[in-house]
């Protein structure tokens, strides 16, 4: 399969397998950053090329600390993607965002502390504006999509992202409220931002599953909760992505393709040649 990929699929828990995918082909890639979470499928939606990485790995055999965000980032590059959809579960902070509902949020707060939030460094410095870090078109897109297809969806919302692997505490999920976050996950940082480096789309269907641990009257967060609404919601996932697959415009209505211009500030003479050589496909048609 040679065409370019009309989306990238980055799923989460329980998605790994899409119905009505044909045409299926494995794509084992090695990166600059290493070897990502899992194979990537390549397949077929609806006649639209599609391609799908397992972001905890076949089998969920990664916590979200252990995650390779970057070599999952650059593979999808590698094959061309433009557009990432990010399928993963969340907690919400609202009572108005209620589990089995999609969110689509609109902001992204970093709340973890070990992880590699970047492609650049070791003599190549880069500043990208996330001030709206989640792209906008295809957010929107991806909305009108999950309504398509019968989901009830929030188009907004400030995901915060925790290292994780354990839930939080009530004392700290009622603080993330009351900073005005709508959603919490473990996933999405640095996700987002590594897409913005590589100068792709990037939008997330967040399936809320529970509400973490602040709603006194709900039981708290367990794993057994999480995976049995991504299960139900599973077709859902699956028909947003092939009816936007399908809708999608051929070319985006954003700023995201054009993210490093104007980004660096080291003098290019100074770049040690294999830093260079090891972000070639992202700097190359800047720095050459």
């Amino acid at each position: 399969m040679d065409a370019r990929p009309v989306l990238g699929v980055i799923g989460g828990s329980g998605l790994y397998e899409m119905e009505g995918l044909e045409g299926v082909e494995l794509r084992e890639l090695d990166t600059p950053f290493g070897k990502p979470s899992s194979p990537v499928m390549l397949g077929e939606l609806e006649g639209r090329s599609i391609a799908f990485l397992a972001r905890h790995g076949i089998g969920h055999i990664y916590s979200p600390g252990e995650v390779n965000y970057q070599a999952n980032i650059y593979a999808l590059k590698m094959l061309g993607v433009e557009r990432i959809v990010s399928v993963s579960a969340c907690g919400s902070l609202r009572d108005d965002y209620a589990p089995g509902e999609i969110v689509i949020p609109d902001q992204l707060f970093d709340h973890t502390h070990s992880r590699r939030r970047s492609f650049f460094g070791n003599g190549l410095v880069a500043h990208i504006s996330v001030r709206d870090p989640l792209c906008t078109d295809l957010s929107h897109n991806l909305s009108q999509s999950v309504s398509a297809v019968g989901g009830k969806v929030h188009l907004g919302g400030a995901f915060i992202t925790i290292d994780g692997p354990r839930f939080s505490t009530r004392a700290e999920s009622n603080t993330y409220r009351a900073w005005g976050m709508s959603i919490i996950g473990m996933t999405t940082s640095p996700e987002a931002f590594l897409a913005r480096e590589a100068e792709m789309c990037y939008a997330v269907m967040a399936h809320v599953t529970d509400y973490d641990v602040w709603h006194m009257a709900e039981e708290p967060v367990t794993v057994e909760v999480v995976v049995r609404i991504l299960k139900a919601n599973n077709q859902l996932a699956q028909k947003a992505i092939a009816h936007l697959a399908v809708n999608i415009p051929d070319e985006p209505n954003c700023d995201c393709g054009q993210a490093l211009n104007g980004a660096f500030i080291t003098n290019p003479e100074m770049i040690p040649s294999e830093t260079h050589k090891k972000l070639s496909l992202l700097v190359e048609r800047y720095l050459s």
